[in-house]
């Protein structure tokens, strides 16, 4: 199964704090540091890649130290890593830890708005895709019309999103199979309900540690549980790992309530590592924790 995963692809410094700071004037020592690659197009392609897809990730990478740093990372990886030269630079980010697993994601620099870009390599790699993951980077919105010439379903993350920025209503208003965080939107089930009224497949709203609910084209509310494989090391990814959980058990003809499990598993092991994919991350893995989890025979 090929999958095409679309922008997403950043530079992270990482600071593992015991509370996310108070608004004032302070010094903080953080518990750990560590930089890595990061951002969503990262996580999923490091994810599905591991769970047996075979992935080519697209993104925009600046000719500069930490693109460098981003090659270097990506070449251990076992998925096609291709790019276009944004010339604004890599972006970057710092994000702040708290033990409880809340982030403060801090943009330190970030892509150019409406990158030049190989309009025709992209198109040639969604003729050859079963699957395309779009991300809401701006140049990604450019492939839209270009998913419906193909008859490729966009699977589509749009994060904590609140209802309201205009900048992802494109991208909501496109995507056949849609995931999201609850974080900033209270009152996610009516809207879920709204987009399933409006066309989407599916639609996927996450609760961090207290797990995930879904909403099915035929009306069908899941709930599902968050797993634990022990600590909770680092909680970036986890998002990123629950989807491609999903798109793995759909895409093996699971019913949706199995793939929500499958998120879950995935999941649980993202945030037992530092990195955005657990190293032992494998569908053998996955089903292990599902038997242990959940049951599974």
């Amino acid at each position: 199964m090929r999958v095409l995963v679309v922008g997403g692809l950043s530079w992270n410094s990482i600071l593992q704090l015991g509370e996310l700071p108070e608004p004032r004037p302070q010094t903080i020592f953080s518990r750990h540091f560590h930089e890595t690659v990061g951002a969503t197009g990262a996580g999923k392609a490091m994810n599905l890649a591991r769970l047996g897809f075979d992935v080519t990730l697209h993104a925009m990478l600046g000719d500069d130290p930490w693109g460098g740093l981003v090659r270097q990372r990506l070449e251990r990886e076992p998925f096609r890593f291709l790019y276009d030269v944004d010339p604004g630079g890599t972006e970057r980010h710092v994000n702040l830890m708290a033990d409880s697993g809340a982030r403060i994601s801090i943009y330190a620099t970030y892509g150019t708005f409406e990158p030049s870009i190989d309009m025709a390599r992209l198109e040639a790699l969604m003729a050859h895709a079963d699957v395309l993951v779009l991300n809401i980077a701006n140049y990604c919105r450019r492939l839209i019309p270009l998913a419906r010439r193909h008859g490729l379903a966009i699977w589509c993350d749009i994060h904590d999103w609140e209802g309201e920025n205009e900048y992802h209503r494109d991208f909501v208003e496109a995507a056949d199979f849609l995931f999201l965080s609850s974080d900033r939107m209270p009152d996610y089930r009516a809207w879920m309900a709204r987009r399933v009224a409006a066309g989407a497949r599916l639609v996927v709203c996450t609760h961090g540690k207290r797990g995930a609910t879904a909403l099915t084209a035929d009306g069908q509310w899941l709930e599902t549980p968050a797993l634990t494989t022990g600590p909770v090391i680092d909680t970036n990814g986890a998002g990123d790992a629950f989807f491609s959980g999903y798109l793995y058990g759909h895409t093996h003809g699971c019913e949706p309530a199995r793939c929500m499990q499958i998120g879950a598993a995935t999941a649980a092991l993202a945030v037992a590592s530092t990195e955005l994919a657990h190293p032992e991350l494998s569908p053998e893995r996955v089903h292990e924790l599902g038997r242990a989890g959940f049951g599974w025979p």
